[in-house]
């Protein structure tokens, strides 16, 4: 049993509630992995109190904290200096602790983009136009890093056609509004929505018009293969599950707080997988 010191680094994850959250298993195995005199722990902060959360973990010496929902736009406002992920996302998803000042960033676009091309070798951003089904703030870190890697453009598809508008016009460059997604045209179909996830409808789309090399992502990770990837995959198109964003959205975290770089490997996905679903 892995034994903790007086100098051990602590970290967490901020959210309300917190049970479900599969961080600290995750963070958890690295750590013991490693042999890392340190700890990760899940941090129920309710809303009303979460800035005096943040400065309460600072006060206490924790290296920082992962931030999960509701309090990622929270978390945005009460940093000292949020790095350019975290602008272009209007949210956080990653705070370090250095010298008293709070430092912000956002490592879901780039726990997405790991994800996929690990998934489907030699798979680049600029292959081709991405369609996002969803508006909210995973679509939102999705889109600016896939337009930052090199996108030539994406298309959003959202039930509120003005929150689809409003994340367009934040996002600029070649973003565009759709009432139904232009399948025919896309390299890359990305479902940012909870649409698939168990306990919530399924995703009701024809994936017929997609061309046979396109990607199809699916965000959601409870059970491991959505309706969506398995209707993906029944047409041979290359299929990725959300839980890999999880698992790489975490390494920088990890490294700037226990001073690390982790790895993703197949034992680490088996041992955070541990009872989840997979389908």
């Amino acid at each position: 049993m892995r034994l903790l010191s007086g100098h051990a680094r602590l970290a967490g994850v901020l959210g309300w509630p917190i049970s479900h959250s599969r961080s600290p298993r995750l963070h958890g195995y690295w750590l013991d992995s490693l042999g890392i005199d340190g700890a990760y722990l899940p941090l129920p902060v309710h809303p009303d109190r979460f800035e005096e959360g943040v400065r309460g973990l600072v006060a206490l010496g924790f290296r920082g904290a992962n931030v999960t929902i509701p309090h990622k736009q929270a978390a945005f406002a009460v940093c000292d200096v949020v790095d350019a992920t975290a602008k272009r996302a209007g949210a956080v998803n990653t705070l370090v602790f250095r010298d008293g000042r709070i430092e912000g960033s956002n490592t879901d676009g780039f726990g997405f983009l790991e994800n996929v091309r690990n998934a489907v070798p030699g798979w680049q951003a600029s292959a081709g136009p991405a369609v996002l089904l969803g508006a909210g703030g995973a679509a939102r870190a999705i889109a600016a890093a896939l337009l930052d890697a090199g996108c030539p453009w994406l298309v959003l598809v959202n039930r509120s056609r003005d929150k689809a508008e409003a994340l367009a016009r934040d996002l600029g460059g070649p973003v565009r509004v759709a009432e139904a997604p232009p399948l025919a045209e896309a390299a890359l179909l990305v479902n940012t929505t909870s649409l698939g996830m168990r306990g919530h409808p399924s995703l009701a789309i024809d994936l017929a018009p997609l061309p046979p090399g396109a990607v199809v992502a699916d965000i959601v990770y409870v059970p491991l293969e959505t309706p969506l990837l398995a209707a993906a995959r029944a047409r041979g198109l290359r299929a990725v599950d959300g839980l890999g964003m999880l698992l790489h959205q975490a390494r920088p975290g990890f490294e700037a707080w226990f001073g690390t770089a982790p790895t993703v490997d197949a034992a680490l996905r088996e041992a955070v997988a541990g009872d989840i679903p997979p389908r």
